[in-house]
C-alpha cells in the first residue's frame, strides 16, 4: 500500500502481518481524494476505524494540519505509529487505541474538533457512527463526513441532520459524502 500523492508520494505503508483489515483500495482512495480536492489542505481530520491509517496518512500527505488516527487494534495501532514516523507526520498527529464510540466520548471530553470525518466502519455499523458523530460535539463548523461502506447499506443520515452532498460506486464500496445541512460560510 502506497500514498498516492502529495509530500509523502509513493512512499510505502506498512503493515503487520497476519492482521487481516479490509483495506480502502487504491482507486477508491484516489477517487475519494479527488472529490475532496483542495478541501483536504488546512483541515482537522479524524480517521474512525483507521484500520491501516492510510486515508489519515494520505489526508496529512495532501497537506491536512492534523490528523486523529482511531482503532483498536494494538498491532494496527502500532503498525499506524511507525507509518507515522517514518514519514515525519508524528508532530501532527495522535493515534487513539480505542474503539470507536470510546474514541467519540474520549475526544468530545478533551473539547476536540474535526471539520473532516473519514470512516470506514464495519459492514453493517455506518448509521451507528453517523447518529454517534452528529450526536456528538466534535464536529465544526463546515464540516464534511466521508463514510465508506457496502454498496447494499442504506444509510439513514436524514435523521441526523446531515445532507448526503455525493454518493460514489467502486464495485461493491460506496463512498458517501455528507455535511451538515446549514451552508457553510467558508
Amino acid at each position: 500500500m502506497r500514498i498516492i500523492a502529495g509530500t509523502a508520494k509513493n512512499r510505502k505503508l506498512n503493515l503487520p502481518k497476519g492482521v487481516k483489515i479490509r483495506s480502502t483500495l487504491n482507486k477508491v482512495k484516489e477517487a475519494l481524494f479527488s472529490i475532496l480536492g483542495e478541501y483536504v489542505q488546512g483541515r482537522e481530520v479524524l480517521d474512525l476505524f483507521a484500520g491501516s491509517g492510510a486515508l489519515g496518512i494520505e489526508a496529512l500527505s495532501r497537506g491536512a494540519k492534523s490528523a486523529t488516527f482511531v482503532d483498536n487494534n494494538p498491532h494496527l495501532i502500532r503498525a499506524i505509529g511507525e507509518n507515522l514516523k517514518n514519514l515525519d507526520f508524528t508532530g501532527r498527529s495522535v493515534v487513539l487505541d480505542l474503539d470507536a464510540p470510546r474514541a467519540v466520548e474520549y475526544l468530545e471530553a478533551e473539547n476536540k474538533k474535526f471539520d473532516l470525518i473519514l470512516t470506514d466502519p464495519p459492514y453493517g455499523m455506518a448509521n451507528i457512527v453517523l447518529k454517534s458523530l452528529t450526536e456528538s460535539d466534535i464536529l465544526k463548523n463546515c464540516f464534511v463526513i466521508v463514510v465508506e461502506h457496502y454498496k447494499k447499506d442504506i444509510l439513514a443520515a436524514r435523521e441526523t441532520g446531515l445532507k448526503r452532498v455525493k454518493l460514489a460506486r467502486y464495485g461493491d464500496t460506496m463512498l458517501s459524502f455528507y455535511k451538515d445541512k446549514s451552508e457553510c460560510k467558508k
